[in-house]
Order: structure tokens, then C-alpha cells, then sequence
């Protein structure tokens, strides 16, 4: 059963971040398309603002990483660090699907921005590493935790 618990954890850990990249990428990159039909010039920013709520996605797997790499994940494994799993899978999925996708609202807004003439890259790409932050925190726990096992 406390495989069972961690392998839940590990696919909500990698789904959930995978899942909040995407609608982020998604909702940033559909601004980007609409915003080169007024400014092609800016594609550079477009793209890297665009890119920015895929780290959170990266951050699922990382985590994936640690607990694969950690010696955990075998039939002796305890109830006590299957649950411990469980529970980084679903804080760092949660943190990860939300902070993805509040990051990618903002740069879109932010492409809409500069498609319109607005020279606002760089105070984007600044309010959009705050929601980053706490996916950055989710991963840095999730660390800490699975060294303690």
C-alpha cells in the first residue's frame, strides 16, 4: 500500500506541474500570437515571456528525480515515507499548476503590453518570477523532505 501512496505522488507531482506549464505556455503563447500581428520586432521578448511558466513543469520532474534517485521506491518502503511522498506530490503539484498558470496570465498580459508599443519586458519578466517563487519553495520542501527519508 505505501507504494502505492508514493507512485500517486510521484504522478501528481509530475501531472499536475506538467499540467499548470501548459495551460501557462498555452495562455502566454496565444497572446504572443495575437501581439506579432502588431509588433513582429518583439518576438525575442514574446518568446522568452511565452516560456517562462515551463520551468514549473521542470520543477515536477525534478522532484520526480530526487525520489527516483533517492533508494525510497521499493518494496520495503515504509507507510510513514510513502505518505511523506503522497504529501510533496501533492503540495508541489498544487503549487506548481497554480503558480504556472497565475505566471502565465501575467505574461500575457505583459505581450499584450508590448505588442502595443509598451517597452515593458524587463517589469514583466519581474512581477512574473513572483508567482515562480513560491513553485520554487513547493520544490525546495519537497527536497528537504525526501533527504529526510
Amino acid at each position: 500500500m505505501a507504494i502505492i501512496l508514493a507512485y500517486i505522488g510521484i504522478g501528481l507531482m509530475i501531472g499536475l506541474s506538467g499540467i499548470g506549464s501548459a495551460i501557462g505556455v498555452s495562455s502566454a503563447g496565444s497572446a504572443a500570437i495575437g501581439a506579432l500581428k502588431k509588433n513582429e520586432s518583439a518576438f525575442g521578448s514574446y518568446m522568452l515571456l511565452s516560456a517562462l511558466s515551463g520551468t514549473q513543469g521542470l520543477y515536477g520532474f525534478g522532484a520526480f528525480f530526487l525520489v527516483n534517485n533517492s533508494g525510497i521506491l521499493n518494496e520495503q518502503i515504509s507507510m510513514l515515507q510513502g505518505s511523506a511522498i503522497l504529501g510533496c506530490g501533492i503540495a508541489l503539484g498544487l503549487a506548481c499548476l497554480i503558480s504556472a498558470i497565475r505566471q502565465g496570465e501575467i505574461c500575457a498580459n505583459g505581450i499584450s503590453a508590448i505588442g502595443s508599443g509598451y517597452n515593458l519586458f524587463g517589469k514583466t519578466l519581474v512581477i512574473a518570477v513572483f508567482p515562480e517563487l513560491y513553485a520554487i519553495v513547493a520544490f525546495a520542501a519537497t527536497f528537504l523532505i525526501i533527504a529526510g527519508l
